[in-house]
């Protein structure tokens, strides 16, 4: 009997270049799960090839910024003239499902999340040391040495973060993270302040 009936927000954050995306795939590969991804929103202009409502719910400037006005977003962010965000209605929709809705954001996102959603789960993406983070960044290819110095400066300043996360762990090899992780969550399911409510009812049945 599954005592805890709601789903799970699952919010995998961290600073870049951790390797929170490639964790969350390896995650999403496992087996006998009910992982979905949340789908953020956009003001841009889908790109070829891009599905609306599976790649990013693609709206106007004006339905996002009324969003914003109304308190629709667990967080957002504007980003080159673009506006993101992660709407709270798909995510409360899905949690209603059952479904371990999965949340892939930057460190600061995942504190605007923290302030809304006080039941989710959040999880620190770590490098196992600040060497192995530099050579990540550097083994990207996408950034200049100017620009990976910037991200290990913010790194750092992020790390200090950390203790505002339930969880900390440690992406020194991809699968095993994804294990522990997976972990986290089953553990999460059996959390007596989640299953008690279930639990009583269940004895007076």
């Amino acid at each position: 009997m599954k005592l805890n009936e709601r789903g799970l927000l699952i919010v995998i954050s961290g600073p870049s270049g951790v390797g929170k995306g490639t964790v969350r795939r390896a995650l999403f590969e496992m087996t006998g799960h009910d992982l979905v991804y949340s789908v953020s929103m956009t003001t841009r202009a889908p790109r070829p090839g891009e599905i609306d409502g599976v790649d990013y719910y693609f709206v106007s400037k004006e339905t996002f910024l009324e969003r914003i006005k109304n308190n629709q977003f667990l967080e957002w962010a504007e980003f080159v003239g673009n506006y993101y965000g992660t709407p709270l209605d798909k995510v409360e929709e899905q949690l209603d499902q059952g479904k371990e809705v999965v949340l892939e954001i930057e460190v600061e996102g995942a504190l605007q999340v923290r302030r809304q959603m006080k039941d989710a789960v959040f999880i620190f993406i770590v490098p196992p040391g600040k060497k192995a983070l530099y050579e990540r960044l550097r083994e990207r290819g996408t950034d200049t040495p100017e620009m990976i110095e910037k991200r290990m400066r913010k790194a750092e300043s992020e790390f200090l973060l950390a203790h505002k996360y339930d969880y900390i762990v440690v992406n020194d090899e991809v699968h095993n993270a994804a294990d522990r992780i997976m972990a986290i969550i089953r553990a999460e399911h059996a959390k007596t302040e989640r299953t008690i409510h279930n639990y009583i009812k269940m004895l007076g049945e």
